[in-house]
């Protein structure tokens, strides 16, 4: 076995190697970039080397910086992790070149199913069907244009290098082609160093289901099931599960024979994925193979038991697979939820910054009998940087069903307490909590169609809406009883708390009378109903765990005037509890309005402005490009959101600036 990896890569799945490394004695080495210095997965690491700038460009995917660090470190292995370098094939000609394994398919694997346009024509020439789309290079705007109007909108436009949702556009009229093709040629460049660009028919309504291959180099390829990935983000996922809610037996062993097959058929070995999209009949068409490990390999590892990377790890030392194929059954459910810093009330666009909160759920197994697991390359206290993927972390739950296995994300996406930078922990509690999501009744369109005006807050139904209520009450008491007994009061003026309170949240008023004893409160509703309500929760603290009838109900607590701010399940509820003279009052005050900011076109993230496409005079029109910020390694193009006259241009291009800086001036 290998004494010591080199780990060529960051963040999360640089700490997921470096544990299994650990678990198997082997000593780990991380890189870093100049922006990585007192990252996660350096501290982790038994040895660390810097490799350059904070650009990945400049660091991360410089092919001789990698190798230096394996010749100063003695690394025997190397394991690419996902994104980087992990799909380049000449990385892993340099590694055999030098004596180094690669921990993951041979190159010539990596060359044959890596480029997209090449796995299309391979799977096309062994017969699997492939979706309709021209797997040539293209070479301007113009070309794009016209093979996009030849194959017929909409069309997807995507980096033939790329994946993680990068370099990827759909098109649906010849100015979003154009305009795709720059941009998607344009991230291609900066984000894998090949701006090669191919397009293919979209397909509407599909699911996204993958199949997770494992080979080794004794002529054995096993598949471990399914991952469902339709939830996603402009092409980037953003919750997988497995099994899937929609494959039968016979389509899953179908689906998995296909993908072995397509394996065998390169030389593969180590890890690998073979996407597909699935129809309503459950037709499925080859998308692509993946040569590297999954960012939601995870939920797999859950269902089959099965250390992925250790397996990777076992097959680049030349060991056979321990198991056939027989012997990997599914057993139970699991989520995976990717956290990111990305504002879902700001149309999901990045956020920047330190975290000056970060506490996880416990991982471990539930007193539900399920299961917690997050993986993670951040700290309290610690940077998001502009200059890489936004993923703060990835949580998953396992139980026995995928009802249990929903419910125990709940929790767990309630538990998990992040401050400092927006992030996408509401929407995906939002998610959990969707009807069609938790009938299993999903298709990549799924957020486009549920949400099509973007996320603006989960609204709460009328059920766990009481179950709130009842809490905010329990707690409002707890906090009064807590205000009485502050010493130096005046005499004469003794604090009462009182049993009648009125309980307004959502726009809706709930009257309420608390009945308290040693062992928590029972809170009556108007109509008659009631909730009993325990929970150990102290003013001041920022989370709150409270059992509803003997049911778990997490919330995130912050005060304000006369209530708190609670949040959970993907909702941010003002919640304000008054006595009833109070809430009298309250109704005759003024409501404060938000300042009017529709004459101006301000940055909606912390980002780099590279283009200004109008001047002072320009008359705009509803949907013309105004400006192009980037931020994390994607590109935003600001277009006008109704017709108007430029009245001053406040940002130049090369300009670095903050949340809501104004860019531009309207008359």
């Amino acid at each position: 076995m290998f004494q010591k990896i080199l780990i060529a890569n960051r963040g999360e799945i640089a700490c997921r190697v470096i544990k299994t490394a650990r678990k198997m004695g082997i000593k780990t080495v991380a890189v870093y970039s100049d922006a990585d210095r007192n990252a996660l997965h350096v501290s982790m690491a038994d040895e660390a080397g810097h490799i350059g700038p904070a650009p990945a460009n400049q660091s991360y995917i410089v092919i001789d910086k990698i190798m230096d660090a394996i010749a100063k470190t003695g690394a025997q292995a190397v394991h690419p992790g996902y994104g980087f370098l992990s799909e380049n094939m000449n990385f892993a000609a340099a590694l055999e070149k030098a004596g180094v394994v690669f921990v993951g398919p041979p190159s010539p694997a990596i060359e044959a199913m890596g480029d997209k346009i090449t796995s299309k024509k391979i799977a096309q020439e062994a017969g699997v069907s492939t979706v309709p789309g021209y797997m040539g290079l293209i070479a301007d705007a113009d070309e794009a244009v016209k093979i996009s109007g030849q194959i017929g909108y909409p069309v997807m436009i995507k980096a033939s290098a790329g994946g993680g949702g990068k370099g990827m556009r759909i098109a649906w009229n010849d100015q979003e082609a154009r305009e795709g093709f720059q941009s998607s040629k344009n991230e291609a460049a900066a984000s894998f160093g090949d701006d090669r660009i191919f397009i293919e028919k979209f397909v509407t309504q599909p699911r996204h289901i993958e199949i997770q291959v494992l080979a080794d180099k004794h002529g054995n390829c096993v598949y471990l099931h399914e991952r469902e990935c339709s939830i996603q983000r402009r092409n980037q996922k953003v919750i997988e599960e497995a099994p899937s809610p929609f494959l039968d037996e016979a389509t899953r062993k179908a689906m998995g024979e296909q993908a072995c097959a397509l394996a065998k058929a390169v030389g593969y070995t180590s890890a690998g994925t073979v996407e597909f999209i699935v129809d309503g009949n459950r037709n499925f068409y080859f998308l692509e193979m993946n040569t590297r490990l999954q960012v939601e390999h995870p939920v797999t590892e859950l269902i089959t038991g099965v250390d992925l990377v250790e397996q990777m790890i076992r097959v680049a030392n030349g060991e056979p697979l321990p198991f056939k194929q027989e012997d990997l059954k599914i057993n139970g459910w699991a989520m995976e939820s990717r956290l990111y810093a990305e504002d879902p009330y700001r149309n999901f666009l990045p956020s920047i910054g330190r975290l000056t909160r970060y506490r996880p759920p416990v991982e471990g197994t539930t007193e539900r009998g399920g299961i917690v697991r997050n993986d993670t390359g951040v700290y309290e206290g610690g940077e998001i940087s502009m200059y890489y993927d936004p993923m703060i972390a990835k949580l998953c739950t396992w139980a026995p069903t995928r009802a249990e296995a929903i419910n125990e994300m709940r929790l767990a996406l309630d538990t998990f307490e992040v401050e400092g930078i927006g992030h996408n922990l509401p929407f995906v509690g939002a998610v959990m909590d969707h009807p069609r999501f938790q009938s299993g009744n999903i298709t990549t369109a799924f957020i486009a169609e549920e949400y099509p005006e973007g996320f603006q807050g989960a609204t709460l139904g009328g059920d766990i809406l009481a179950q709130v209520a009842a809490s905010a009450a329990a707690m409002n008491r707890v906090a009064e009883i807590r205000r009485t007994k502050v010493s130096g009061t005046m005499d004469n003026h003794e604090r009462r708390v009182g049993d009648d309170w009125v309980v307004t949240l959502q726009g809706v008023e709930h009257v309420v009378k608390i009945a308290a004893d040693p062992a928590g409160s029972t809170v009556s509703f108007a109509d008659g109903s009631t909730r009993r309500i325990t929970s150990d929760w102290t003013p001041g603290q920022p989370s709150a765990r409270v059992m509803v009838d003997g049911t778990p109900l997490v919330m995130k607590v912050g005060k304000i005037s006369g209530g708190f701010r609670l949040r959970l399940r993907g909702a941010d509820l003002k919640v304000h509890v008054r006595t009833p003279r109070q809430a009298a009052l309250a109704k005759l005050m003024l409501e404060k309005l938000p300042p009017d900011t529709s004459k101006f076109l301000l940055c909606p993230m912390p980002g780099l402005v590279t283009k200004i496409m109008v001047e002072v005079g320009d008359e705009v029109q509803e949907g013309q490009a105004l400006a192009t910020v980037e931020a994390m390694k994607m590109e935003n193009i600001l277009k006008a959101e109704r017709k108007g006259v430029v009245k001053a241009v406040k940002a130049s291009a090369g300009a670095s600036l903050k949340v809501d800086e104004v860019i531009m001036e309207f008359e």
